[in-house]
């Protein structure tokens, strides 16, 4: 083969690398930052795209993986590489020992969940991108802890999860990022400071079950003596009801024997003065004497009955009073 042929080849099979260096496809949410010898070009976005091969490069930029190691920890590798992901990633943070505001070492991860707005940004204004929101997510998540005591801290994780990610986003606004959330996964403080919040909540269910006890006990017997005074009242009530009845009942008896009397006297009274007969008065007192004197001769014991003076000119007053007597 003549040296012209093999040149022709070299020359040819030259010109076919770098045509297949010259074409770059990108996938979809990646994207490529293309710099021409140097310098900054243009940002290659997902599809099919041309680039010079020798004078354009794609920018290296470091990107964080994890995975399993030897003893089943998650560890962390960074490895270089020239696409920028552009979907919302997630970061699950080595566990970290954070002090609280009353001094209680605490162990802390959390999940960082973010995504690249801007790779231009993400590229020239931070030299590791998650070398660096790991370290400020650890140092913001010491900061926000150490305003915060522990019972705060283990049921204020709402408001820790707020407070980093308004802290992370403002900060990663310049590097091109936007943090959607912040997640702590798990608070773990000392053995012998769980063993004493056990205690404290056994303590604080006991309380309270003592206190529910003691409000029961105390509605029962409430409740036990308000229907006592309820059913004395209600007794009381009867009896003095009971009482106006049978009073008013006898007024009414007494009322009507009067009545009754009245007429009878009134009847008799009118009956003697048309007949003439004297005055009605002694009339109705001989009655009253000889219905007493009925009532004191009644039984078989021998009795002595004196009459009154008085009595006996009445008596005489009447005709027929000695049959009466008779009888």
């Amino acid at each position: 083969m003549s040296p012209l042929l093999v040149f022709l080849a070299f020359v040819v099979l030259f010109v076919f690398v770098l045509l297949i260096k010259g074409v770059r496809i990108v996938k979809q949410s990646e994207s490529v930052i293309i710099e021409r010898l140097g310098k900054y070009h243009q940002t290659l976005t997902s599809g099919f795209n041309i680039i010079i091969p020798i004078v354009d490069a794609p920018r290296q930029i470091a990107w964080r993986y994890t995975q399993q190691g030897f003893n089943g920890e998650i560890v962390s590798v960074f490895k270089m590489q020239d696409t920028i992901d552009l979907r919302e990633n997630v970061y699950d943070f080595p566990k970290q020992n954070v002090i609280t505001r009353d001094n209680v070492v605490t162990e802390i991860n959390a999940l960082i969940y973010f995504q690249i707005v801007d790779p231009l940004k993400a590229v020239y204004e931070i030299g590791n991108l998650p070398n660096a929101i790991e370290k400020l997510t650890q140092t913001t998540l010491r900061n926000v802890i150490g305003e915060m005591v522990l019972d705060e801290c283990l049921s204020s994780r709402d408001v820790i999860n707020s407070k980093l990610r308004l802290i992370l986003d403002e900060a990663t606004n310049k590097w091109g990022v936007k943090v959607n959330r912040v997640e702590l996964q798990d608070i773990n403080p000392p053995r012998d400071i769980r063993d004493a919040m056990e205690k404290q909540m056994r303590a604080e269910r006991d309380k309270r079950a003592a206190i529910l006890e003691a409000e029961g006990s105390k509605q029962s017997r409430i409740l036990e003596a308000e229907g006592w005074r309820e059913a004395q009242i209600t007794e009381a009530e009867g009896k003095r009801q009971k009482e106006i009845l049978e009073a008013d009942g006898n007024a009414q008896a007494r009322i009507r024997n009067a009545e009754g009397e009245a007429e009878a006297i009134r009847l008799v009274a009118e009956s003697i003065k048309k007949a003439g007969e004297g005055d009605p008065i002694n009339y109705l007192i001989a009655q009253r004497y000889l219905e007493t004197l009925q009532t004191m001769t009644q039984g078989n014991a021998t009795k002595t009955v004196f009459l009154p003076y008085e009595a006996s000119g009445i008596l005489s007053s009447l005709g027929g009073i000695k049959e009466l007597l008779k009888t």
